[in-house]
């Protein structure tokens, strides 16, 4: 009976030590994408905190870019419509989460961020 108690007590430990250390992120880039909930098709250009600049073009509505992997810091996100109107938003990312920018039906953003295990 105490051997058992001992092998349990060791299996719950070791099924602990390894989903907490499964479950976490270590220092993982951030991510974002693009989802365009307008009624128009949108392009955005992306510039990231290495300084890059990126294009996602012709998004149409319903649709969603990839994840992209960046840096942490801050990007800019200019988005232009069909009509030519243009929303400017800036998001500083954090290690660990993933972001996704909303093009919402009047053209406002909105932003979700969640943490990834």
């Amino acid at each position: 009976m105490k051997m058992l108690k001992s092998f349990l007590t060791f299996l719950f430990f070791t099924s602990f030590l390894l989903f907490t250390n499964c479950s976490e992120c270590n220092n993982e880039n951030p991510r974002a994408r693009i989802t365009n909930m307008g009624t128009e098709e949108v392009s955005v250009v992306i510039n990231t905190p290495s300084g890059d600049t990126e294009n996602i073009r012709d998004l149409e509505p319903g649709k969603s870019s990839k994840f992209r992997s960046y840096n942490i810091g801050n990007i800019t996100y200019t988005i232009v419509t069909e009509n030519n109107q243009e929303v400017v938003e800036t998001l500083n990312v954090d290690f660990c989460m993933d972001y996704e920018v909303i093009v919402n039906e009047d053209n406002s953003i909105a932003i979700i961020t969640s943490f990834r295990e």
